[in-house]
């Protein structure tokens, strides 16, 4: 919005915009311009027509008041006394003053379809018409007025109840986007968390580990010691790259490179590894692969940091269900560690994305340690309805 532009449904934000209102609702008193020729040159007396001015004035600023109050949470009651008001201006003026204060009523029917809910407005503009018509008969030449002023004040009001329904359907829009644009950025926070307790636990816990063999190697065996160091050194350049991947939402791990590295941390905290081959990934959809891929590092991690296990086993399967194939990854260790103690924040976040994926979690317990299944489709889903 520039600054003096003001869009349809939002309140004025300064002094600019607010000037830019008024001129535009300003416009439309052009109208008023023949009770002003009445006061001015309708031979009515000094005090008629300080009266006069002073009732007109009192009438516009009602009229605009009530429609810049419009859509501030107004109750119906209060919007409906102030029309009461106008409309006893209006009556009170055009018995007292002549035929060319009419007008008025189109401006009550205007009010009205701007001011009110539609299913009030249905009978608050055919009721200020009716009370014209009625005035205009009882005010001498008011019926010549009538035919001019009747039609105006019927779709004025009306057209004025679809400018409300706009600024509402605005607004609500507004809101709408508003909305998304929050549950967007939630999303994007919940993603980069995900991916950053992923990222660095699973490097953090390597770095600790590798730190404390090369602690208890330096006394005795330096070279082996310098080793550990240049691992971690290596460690923690990668977990930098995967740092800022994450930050830039351009990290999809791979599950080959994941099971290296699985093995890589598991030899590190002396646990005994199992690994299957590499895979043959070809037809397994880029969504399922990364899923899996995360569950195996989460899996690694909790193996390497909670569950004290000295083996651990892990299979990748494929499975034919009655939803279709799907491809099964299962860590299986013989530790004691909490990792059933509760769901925290990896398995939760690691059901967040196998569910994205199409696939489940299970995770618990057995009689010799802890394991962890993750599925995920093995081929594209078909696409509901595509074909008719």
């Amino acid at each position: 919005m520039s600054g003096t532009g003001v869009g349809i449904g939002q309140r004025p934000e300064n002094r600019k915009q607010r000037i830019v209102k008024i001129l535009w609702s300003g416009i439309w008193l052009v109208y008023l311009s023949a009770p002003a020729t009445d006061l001015l040159h309708g031979g009515h007396s000094t005090g008629v027509r300080i009266l006069g001015w002073l009732g007109l004035a009192a009438f516009v600023t009602w009229y605009m008041l009530l429609l810049f109050r419009t859509g501030r949470g107004e109750r119906n009651s209060v919007v409906l006394a102030s029309l009461g008001v106008l409309t006893a201006q209006s009556t009170l003026l055009a018995l007292t003053l002549g035929r060319e204060w009419l007008v008025l009523f189109v401006y009550v029917s205007i009010a009205s379809g701007a001011a009110l809910p539609l299913r009030m407005a249905r009978w608050t503009i055919p009721g200020a018409s009716a009370l014209m018509t009625v005035v205009a008969f009882a005010t001498p030449g008011g019926k010549a007025f009538l035919a001019g002023l009747l039609i105006p004040a019927l779709l004025g009001g009306f057209a004025m109840t679809g400018v409300r329904e706009l600024v509402r359907t605005t607004i609500a829009l507004r809101e709408a986007r508003a909305t998304v644009a929050q549950l967007a950025a939630n999303e994007e926070r919940l993603r980069l968390a995900r991916d950053l307790h992923d990222l660095l636990g699973h490097s953090l816990s390597l770095i600790t580990i590798k730190s404390e063999l090369a602690g208890r190697m330096l006394p005795d065996h330096p070279d082996q010691a310098a080793q550990q160091v240049a691992d971690i050194e290596q460690v923690s350049r990668q977990a930098l790259v995967d740092v800022r991947e994450a930050v830039s939402g351009y990290r999809r791990p791979r599950l080959a490179g994941e099971l290296a590295g699985a093995e890589v941390a598991l030899t590190a905290a002396g646990v005994t590894a199992e690994l299957p081959a590499e895979p043959d990934l070809a037809d397994v959809p880029e969504d399922s692969e990364t899923a899996l891929a995360w569950a195996l590092r989460e899996a690694v991690t909790n193996v390497v940091r909670h569950s004290g296990a000295r083996r651990c086993a892990v299979e990748l399967l494929r499975r034919e269900t009655l939803d279709g194939p799907v491809l099964e990854l299962s860590v299986e260790d013989d530790g004691s560690g909490d990792q059933g103690a509760g769901p925290g924040h990896g398995l939760t976040g690691l059901t967040e994305r196998l569910t994205k994926a199409g696939g489940t979690l299970e995770a618990g317990g057995t009689r010799h340690g802890f394991r962890l299944t993750a599925r995920v489709p093995a081929a594209a889903r078909a696409n509901v309805g595509s074909a008719t």
